[in-house]
C-alpha cells in the first residue's frame, strides 16, 4: 500500500512538472533572454493574457487542487501580475464533472433511510462538492456532498505542491521564495478547512447568528443531518445575482443590491469578525422576496479581535487618504516589515494615493493593484487574513460593479464607517484624551478669568509694577490688553466646546476680533 502511494505521488509529480514547466520557462525567459543570461524580453499585454489563460485551463485540466492553487494564486498580487490573478479568478466556477466517485454513494452512507433517494436533484457542482435537493424525514432540504475519494486526491496534491515549492524558489529571490512558502501553507489550510463540512456548518451557524437585516438569508443548517463529508441545509431557492432579467422580473433595483451586497460583507469583517470568504455569483443569489441569499461557506474566516482592529484602521486610512496611519496599520498587520524604511514608504504610498485621486473611479482591485505593484521592491507579503479579505474584496466588489457599473466602494465603505461609529468613536476617543490633558488644568483654568480682572484692576490702580521694555505710545497699552483678552478667550473657547451649547464657537469668534484689534494697533505702534 505504501509502495502504491509512493507509485502514485510520483506519476502526478512528474504530470504535474510536465503541464507547468512550459511555463516556468517562459517566465525564465521573460527575465533573460538566454534563460541564465541576456536582457530581458518585452513581452506585450496581450501576449500575458494568453498566456495566463493556458495556465488556468492547465489548473482546471490538473483537477480540485489545482482550481484551489488558482484561486490562492488569484488573491496574491505579491506572487504573481494582476493579470495573471484576474484570469486565476475565473476558476471560480469552471468545474471537471469527473472528478472523484458517485457523490450519491456518501448520500446513502449518510443519511441512510431517512432521505428519498427518488428524490435526489442535482442542483449544482463545486471543485470539492456536488450540491442536491432532496426530501429527508418529510422535509426539503439542500445537502451539500463531497466529491467521494476527493481527501486521498487532495492530501497527494498537497504533497506535489509542497515539493514543488523548493524547486519554484529556486528560480526566485528571497523574497518571492518567502511568499511561495506563504502560499502554499494559506492554500494547504484553506483547503483541508473547505472538505471539513462540520466546521462550514459552525461557520454557517455563527455568521447566520450575526446577520440582523431581513434582506439577508444565511440557510439554516440540519445539524442532525450533517458530518464531515455531508451538510444538510434549509434550501432557499433564488435567481442567480447576475441574472440580470430575472432580477427586473423581481423588481430588484441593482444599485441597492450592491449597496446591500458590500455593506453586509463590510459587517461581517469589521463588526461581526467572522465572515463568508467567497463571495462570487455562484455563491450569491436573490430570492422571490428580493432578498439577498448567501451559499457555501467551506470558505470561512474568523479574524481575532487585534486583526479586526487594524482592519478597521485600514479601511479608514484608506478613506481619508493617511499616508501615515496606512503605514502603520500594514506594519501592524505584518504586510510590512518593521524594519522597512518608512520615509521611501511614505513617498511611495503618497504616489499611490495621487494616483488613485487621478482615476475616475476608485475601485478596491485598483487600490490593491497600486499598492503592491508599488511595493513589490519592499520586503512585504499577504497574511492568511489579509488575502481573504482582499479576495472578499476584489470578488465582490466585481458582483456590485456587474450590477451597478458606477458602484463606489470608497463612498459605500465611508458611509458605513460613519452610520456604525468608527469615524465617530475615534473622534470620541480624541475628545477623551484631550479631557484627560486638560483635566489637571481645568481648574486653574476656570479661575483664570477672575484673576486676570483682579490683575487689571491694579495695574489701572498702579497697584502692580510689570518690568519690561517701555511702552512709546498709549496704543500699545491697548494692544497689549487686547493680546490678553484675546488669549484668554481662546483657552476659554478650548474649555467650552465640551459643552454642548455653541458657547465655545463665540468665545472663539470674540478671540478673533480681539487677535485683528492687537494686529492692527501693534502695526500701527511699529510705524
Amino acid at each position: 500500500m505504501r509502495l502504491q502511494r509512493m507509485i502514485g505521488f510520483f506519476r502526478r509529480y512528474l504530470t504535474v512538472l510536465i503541464r507547468l514547466v512550459p511555463f516556468a520557462l517562459a517566465a525564465l525567459l521573460d527575465r533573460r533572454r538566454f534563460l541564465i543570461a541576456g536582457p530581458p524580453r518585452s513581452r506585450s499585454e496581450e501576449h500575458h493574457r494568453r498566456r495566463a489563460e493556458r495556465m488556468t485551463a492547465a489548473m482546471l485540466d490538473l483537477g480540485p487542487a489545482f482550481i484551489k492553487v488558482g484561486q490562492v494564486l488569484s488573491t496574491r498580487p505579491d506572487v504573481v501580475p494582476p493579470i495573471y490573478a484576474a484570469e486565476f479568478s475565473t476558476l471560480q466556477d469552471e468545474v471537471p464533472e469527473d472528478a472523484g466517485g458517485d457523490p450519491q454513494r456518501v448520500v446513502e452512507a449518510e443519511l441512510g433511510d431517512d432521505i428519498d433517494l427518488s428524490t435526489l436533484e442535482p442542483v449544482a457542482g463545486g471543485s470539492l462538492a456536488f450540491v442536491y435537493t432532496a426530501v429527508v424525514a418529510g422535509e426539503h432540504v439542500a445537502l451539500k456532498v463531497r466529491r467521494p475519494g476527493i481527501k486521498p486526491m487532495i492530501e497527494r496534491d498537497l504533497r506535489v505542491v509542497r515539493a514543488l515549492v523548493p524547486l519554484i524558489g529556486a528560480f526566485v529571490d528571497e523574497r518571492q521564495r518567502h511568499s511561495l512558502r506563504n502560499v502554499a501553507d494559506d492554500f494547504e489550510e484553506i483547503i483541508l478547512d473547505e472538505l471539513d463540512f462540520e466546521r462550514e456548518a459552525e461557520m454557517m451557524i455563527e455568521i447566520g447568528a450575526n446577520v440582523d437585516d431581513d434582506r439577508v438569508v444565511v440557510p439554516v443548517v440540519h445539524e442532525e443531518y450533517t458530518s464531515e463529508r455531508l451538510l444538510a441545509m434549509e434550501y432557499v431557492a433564488g435567481v442567480r445575482i447576475t441574472d440580470a432579467e430575472s432580477l427586473a422580473d423581481l423588481g430588484v433595483e441593482p444599485a441597492e443590491m450592491a449597496t446591500l451586497i458590500a455593506t453586509t460583507y463590510l459587517k461581517m469583517g469589521l463588526v461581526d469578525g467572522v465572515f463568508h470568504a467567497d463571495p462570487h455569483p455562484g455563491n450569491l443569489a436573490v430570492d422571490d422576496d428580493r432578498r439577498l441569499v448567501i451559499y457555501d461557506f467551506g470558505m470561512s474566516q474568523r479574524l481575532t479581535p487585534a486583526v479586526q482592529a487594524e482592519i478597521v484602521t485600514l479601511y479608514r486610512a484608506l478613506v481619508r487618504r493617511d499616508v501615515d496611519e496606512l503605514i502603520n496599520t500594514l506594519i501592524a498587520l505584518d504586510v510590512l516589515d518593521p524594519s522597512v524604511d518608512r520615509t521611501e514608504v511614505r513617498a511611495v504610498l503618497t504616489l499611490v494615493i495621487e494616483t488613485l485621486e487621478g482615476h475616475p473611479h476608485v475601485t478596491w482591485r485598483l487600490i490593491v493593484t497600486e499598492l503592491t505593484q508599488m511595493l513589490h521592491d519592499f520586503p512585504f507579503r499577504i497574511p492568511p487574513n489579509v488575502m481573504l479579505l482582499i479576495r472578499v474584496g476584489t470578488v465582490a466588489e466585481g458582483v456590485c460593479r456587474s450590477l451597478d457599473p458606477e458602484f463606489d466602494f470608497l463612498a459605500v465603505t465611508r458611509t458605513f464607517l460613519v452610520d456604525h461609529g468608527f469615524i465617530e468613536r475615534e473622534l470620541r476617543a480624541v475628545i477623551e484624551e484631550l479631557r484627560g490633558d486638560l483635566g489637571p488644568s481645568v481648574p486653574a483654568l476656570v479661575r483664570a478669568p477672575t484673576r486676570f480682572d483682579r490683575v487689571f484692576g491694579q495695574l489701572e490702580r498702579g497697584e502692580l509694577v510689570v518690568r519690561t521694555a517701555p511702552l512709546e505710545q498709549a496704543g500699545d497699552r491697548r494692544a497689549t490688553g487686547d493680546a490678553v483678552v484675546a488669549g484668554s478667550l481662546f483657552v476659554a473657547a478650548s474649555i467650552l466646546s465640551l459643552h454642548e451649547q455653541p458657547i465655545g464657537a463665540i468665545a472663539a469668534v470674540v478671540g478673533v476680533w480681539f487677535l485683528i484689534r492687537y494686529l492692527r494697533r501693534s502695526g500701527r505702534g511699529r510705524t
